[in-house]
């Protein structure tokens, strides 16, 4: 019994977070979070989509040398396991809502997942959803190849 108390203690560290306890993730699957939001992002310029864009696509040597912030209010993630069709999330920005549906709702979900971001659910659906994202991309620090230069905090199930 014991032993199995310490694999869910475990498996609840390494997933990130409860939902009351705000989560970090770093390396990896903060890029990729990062990655997948920040298209969408209202927030950040041109030059630095592109960069994040580079980054995520596996180019470390990029020109774009400042440390980005990829930030979103609210995400909140929806597949559906009755109708198997149902892939959509609202990813809120301040007072800016943007749904995406199909592939790219998906990929956020998954990603979502990636950094451990608890599921939920409810009659026919699957949730995801997380609050506060704000993750800091270094592209210096990413360019030594050591695991370092990206960093995301949020509050999971919001």
């Amino acid at each position: 019994m014991l032993s199995c108390a310490l694999v869910l203690a475990a498996t609840s560290h390494v997933a990130g977070a409860s939902a009351a306890t705000p989560a970090k993730v770093s390396g990896s699957a903060a890029l990729a979070l990062a990655g997948v939001i920040a298209p969408r992002s209202p927030n950040l310029t041109g030059a630095e989509k592109k960069a994040v864009a580079m980054l995520f696509a596996a180019n470390a040597d990029i020109p774009y040398k400042k440390a980005i912030v990829v930030t979103a209010d609210r995400i909140v993630c929806r597949t559906g396991n009755v109708d198997i069709t149902v892939r959509n999330c609202e990813v809120t920005f301040g007072k800016k809502v943007k749904t995406v549906n199909g592939s790219t709702a998906n990929e956020i979900f998954a990603t979502e997942a990636l950094a451990g971001v608890p599921p939920d659910g409810a009659a026919g659906s699957n949730f995801e959803s997380l609050a506060k994202l704000s993750c800091t991309i270094d592209p210096n620090a990413i360019r030594r190849k050591d695991g370092s230069g990206a960093d995301c905090t949020f509050e999971p199930g919001n």
